[in-house]
C-alpha cells in the first residue's frame, strides 16, 4: 500500500489522542477476565486509568462494577479511543459505527489482514478504505496496541502487572511485531531499565512506525528510541526523523532483519511488506546516525547503554580488570570484533604507574591485579582515570560478583564513582548465574550503570556505541552543499544507457580524469585521433544497446601503429556484426593505454525508496571473487571516505605490499565524492559504473584513471 507522509502538525496531535487519551471505550468487553476485552479493562484499572472508560457488550449489562451498553450506536460522541476487541469478521460495522459516533481512533487487534495472502490484502485495503473515509486513525490491525507506562494507559490484551508509572526519562519502543514489542519491553524493564512507552503497529494502515518515532522524538520522557521493524513503508520520512532524533539527541537503535534471502521471504509472509535493498537501507540510515544492530542482545544491550550516555564521544574502548586471563580474553575477543583497545597516551600512564603496584603495567587493556583486595575504591580511581585519555571513548569493567562482603565494597566503593564517568562506562559482573545480593543491584540500579553479566556482550555493545559516535561526528561533516548539476550526456536513450563516449565526456566535465582520445566515425579518422594522442591505442565499439562491449569482441587492445588500428578497425566491425548483425554502432573510441595501476571499481546507484548511495572496491576478478566493497553514503567527506577504504579487507593492497607502493587515497576519495555528488546533483541519473578505476602511487599525475564508464538515467 502507498503512504503519504503527513505533516507534524497533523500527525502529532493525532498520536496524542491515542498515546494520552481522555476517553476510551473497550468494543468486545466481557465478564472473562481471559478474554481480550476482559484483559484490556484489567490493565486499565490495575494501572489506574484516570480518564473516562465506556464499556460496550452485547452480553453483560455491566463489568466489574462499571456499566455497559450493547452497541455503539448508544455511546457518546468524541470519544478519543476505541479497542476493538473483537473478530474481524465485525471489524467494518464497527468502524463504521465508530465514525458515526465521531470516535477519533481504534485499535485493532484482529489478524487476517495483509499478512494472510491476496485475500486478507484485499480485506486490509478496504479497511484502510473505510477507516480513511471515516476519518478514524486505526493502530493495527494485527497488532498487540500499545503500553505508555508513563501515563498509565496500557492499551493491550496481554495480562499486564500493576506497575507505578515511569517518571524517569526512558525508552520509547516501537516494533512492527507485537511479540518483539513485548519481549524488548519486559527484557529491559527486567534491565532495571526505565521504559516510557511501547507500541506495536502491526499491519499499519493508518498508524505507522514513523507515526510513533515523531511522537516519541517530541515526547520529553523518552531520551531513546528503540525500534524493530521488517520494512521501513516510508524510507525518506524514516531517515528526515532520524536526523531529527538526532539532532536533538534522541538515539535511534533499530534492529531489521532481511540481510539474508531467507530472512527477506519471511518478513513478506509475516507482515505483508516486500523488503528493499538492505545493504543500501542500512547505509542510508547509518548515515542519519541510526544504531542498526544485528541481533536482539545488540538491540537490548545498545538501548541500555545509550540511554544512560545518548551523546558518547567517538574513540577507542579501554577493558579493565583484575584478571591476566580477562585481560588476554578480551585482547582475542576485541581483535576478533574489531573493536579498537588504543593505546594509552603517556601522560595517562604516568598516573596509571602511579596508583598502581610496581609490577602492573599501565596499558589498555588494564589488568589491576590485587591492588583492589586492600582498597576498592581505587578502581573507580582507576577508571575515571583511564576514561581522561582523549583516544579513549568508552569502558568496561569487568568484576567478579564475589561472596556478601565484596558485593557491600562494591556497591559502595566502586559502584558510586564509576557511575560519576561521563564517558560510557559499563559494568560487568562476571560468574555468570552467580547470585548477587539485592543490596548491590539496587545500587547499581540507582547509580544507572549499565549491567552486563557476559563481557562479550558489553564489548559487542561498546562497538555499537563507538560507531554510534563517530557516526554523529561524520553526520556533522557531511556534504551540505550540491555542485551544480551539469546537462545529461544527450537525450536519454530507450534503455537510459549513454555509450562509453557519451558518459566518460559528462564524467570528465564533472572532474574525473579519463585517457584521451575521442569518438571515430570512420577508420581515418581513428587514425587522426590516434596520431595526435600517441600509439599504442585502445578502440572500442560504441552504442547505447552495448555496454558490455567485450563479450562481442567489441574492445581491442595495444594497437600500436597506423596499420594495426586500420586492420583492428575492420576486426571490430566484424565481430560486433556477428554477434549482434542488428546493432547500429555510433563509430569507436579511440584512446591512448593507461599505464598499469591497480584496479578498483567505484559506482554508484538510486535506490527507488532510500536514494543514491556510492559503491567503491578492489575491481577486476577481485570484485567477483572477494565480494569485497564498501557502500557509502553519497554526501561523506573526503577524509571519512579515505578511513572507509582502510576498512576494506584489502585495504593492505591500497597501501602497498610486498614493495608496491600503495595508492593515492585522497585522489581515490576524490572520486567516490564526485560520484556522490553528481548522484545528488541529478535526480535523472540512476546509475554510475566506473570499472575499471586505475589508482597510481602518491605523486603520480594523474593519481586515477578510469578506463571504462557507464552513466544510466531514467528514459523520459
Amino acid at each position: 500500500m502507498a503512504y503519504s507522509p503527513p505533516d507534524t502538525e497533523t500527525v502529532l496531535p493525532r498520536m496524542n489522542r491515542i498515546l494520552k487519551p481522555r476517553s476510551i471505550v473497550v468494543v468486545g468487553a466481557s465478564a472473562d477476565p481471559r478474554s481480550f476485552g476482559g484483559f484490556v479493562q484489567g490493565n486499565l484499572e490495575r494501572y489506574g486509568y484516570d480518564g473516562v472508560l465506556h464499556l460496550v457488550s452485547r452480553s453483560s449489562a455491566e463489568i466489574n462494577g462499571r456499566a455497559c451498553v450493547k452497541t455503539i450506536d448508544e455511546l457518546p460522541a468524541g470519544i478519543d479511543l476505541a479497542v476493538l476487541a473483537i473478530p474481524e469478521a465485525g471489524v467494518l460495522d464497527a468502524v463504521r459505527a465508530l465514525a458515526a459516533r465521531q470516535c477519533h481512533a481504534a485499535v485493532l487487534f484482529a489478524s487476517g489482514y495483509a499478512e494472510a495472502g491476496e485475500q486478507g490484502q484485499a480485506k486490509q485495503v478496504e479497511l484502510a478504505r473505510v477507516a480513511a473515509e471515516a476519518g478514524i486513525t486505526l493502530v493495527g490491525p494485527n497488532c498487540m496496541g500499545f503500553s505508555n507506562l508513563a501515563a498509565g494507559v496500557p492499551i493491550t490484551f496481554e495480562p499486564l502487572a500493576a506497575r507505578e508509572r515511569e517518571t524517569r526519562p526512558g525508552v520509547g519502543i516501537v516494533a512492527q511485531s507485537g511479540f518483539m514489542a513485548a519481549n524488548l519491553r519486559d527484557a529491559l524493564l527486567g534491565r532495571g531499565v526505565p521504559v516510557a512507552c511501547v507500541f506495536s503497529t502491526g499491519n499499519e494502515v493508518s498508524v505507522c512506525v514513523e507515526d510513533v518515532l515523531a511522537a516519541y522524538i517530541a515526547d520529553p520522557q523518552i531520551r531513546t528510541l528503540t525500534v524493530y521493524v521488517e520494512q521501513i513503508r516510508q524510507p525518506q520520512r524514516f531517515l528526515q526523523l532520524a536526523a531529527q532524533a538526532r539532532l536533538v539527541g534522541k538515539p535511534v537503535v533499530l534492529l531489521m532483519p532481511g540481510r539474508s534471502a531467507r530472512a527477506r521471504e519471511a518478513a513478506q509472509s509475516h507482515t505483508g511488506a516486500l523488503a528493499g535493498d538492505h545493504a543500501t537501507a542500512m547505509t542510508c540510515l547509518r548515515r542519519e546516525a541510526v544504531v542498526t544492530v544485528d541481533s536482539l542482545d545488540e538491540l537490548l544491550d545498545v538501548t541500555a547503554v545509550l540511554l544512560r550516555y545518548p551523546q558518547p564521544p567517538a574513540g577507542g574502548t579501554a577493558f579493565m580488570t583484575g584478571s591476566g586471563a580477562m585481560k588476554n580474553i578480551a585482547l582475542d575477543f576485541c581483535d576478533e570484533l574489531g573493536l579498537d583497545l588504543p593505546a594509552l597516551s603517556q601522560p595517562v600512564v604516568d598516573k596509571l604507574s602511579a596508583m598502581l603496584p610496581a609490577y602492573a603495567v599501565a596499558e589498555n587493556p588494564l589488568d589491576y591485579t590485587t591492588v583492589s583486595v586492600r582498597n576498592p575504591a581505587i578502581v573507580g580511581e582507576l577508571l575515571l582515570t583511564l576514561l581522561e585519555d582523549e583516544g579513549i571513548g568508552s569502558i568496561v569493567l569487568a568484576i567478579p560478583v564475589g561472596p556478601v562482603v565484596a558485593q557491600q565494597d562494591k556497591a559502595e566503593h566502586i559502584v558510586p564513582t564509576v557511575a560519576r564517568a561521563s564517558k560510557p562506562a559499563v559494568l560487568v559482573l562476571t560468574g555468570d548465574d552467580s547470585p548477587v545480593e539485592p543490596f548491590f543491584i539496587e545500587a547499581i540500579n540507582a547509580s544507572g550503570l549499565p549491567l552486563f553479566r557476559s563481557a562479550d556482550r558489553a564489548l559487542r555493545a561498546l562497538k555499537r556505541v563507538a560507531q554510534y559516535g563517530e557516526a554523529l561526528q561524520r553526520a556533522a561533516r557531511a556534504q551540505s552543499a550540491h555542485p551544480p548539476a551539469l546537462p545529461l550526456p544527450g537525450v536519454v536513450p530507450p534503455n537510459g544507457i549513454f555509450a562509453e563516449y557519451q558518459g566518460k565526456a559528462w564524467l570528465q566535465a564533472a572532474g574525473l580524469p579519463v585517457p584521451a582520445g575521442g569518438l571515430a566515425r570512420d577508420v581515418d579518422e581513428a587514425v587522426r585521433i590516434a596520431q595526435g594522442i600517441g600509439f599504442p591505442v585502445v578502440l572500442k565499439a560504441q552504442a547505447s544497446e552495448l555496454p558490455h562491449k567485450s563479450d562481442v569482441g567489441g574492445v581491442l587492445v595495444g594497437l600500436a601503429d597506423e596499420a594495426a588500428l586500420r586492420h583492428g578497425w575492420t576486426q571490430l566491425f566484424a565481430n560486433v556484426a556477428r554477434h549482434r548483425p542488428e546493432l547500429q554502432l555510433d563509430g569507436a573510441l579511440v584512446e591512448a593505454m593507461g599505464p598499469r595501476g591497480l584496479e578498483l571499481v567505484v559506482g554508484a546507484k538510486r535506490d527507488e525508496d532510500w536514494g543514491p548511495v556510492v559503491l567503491v572496491g578492489l575491481g577486476g576478478i577481485w570484485i567477483e571473487a572477494l565480494k569485497d566493497v564498501r557502500l557509502i553514503p553519497a554526501d561523506m567527506a573526503e577524509a571519512d571516505i579515505v578511513v572507509e577504504l582502510g576498512r576494506l579487507k584489502a585495504a593492505a593492497v591500497l597501501q602497498g605490499i610486498r614493495g608496491a607502493s600503495g595508492v593515492d587515497l585522497a585522489a581515490i576519495a576524490q572520486v567516490v565524492a564526485l560520484l556522490g555528488a553528481q548522484m545528488r546533483a541529478n535526480p535523472a541519473i540512476s546509475e554510475i559504473d566506473i570499472n575499471p578505476l586505475l589508482a597510481y602511487p602518491c605523486g603520480s599525475a594523474p593519481a586515477v584513471l578510469a578506463l571504462d564508464a557507464l552513466v544510466v538515467a531514467r528514459p523520459a
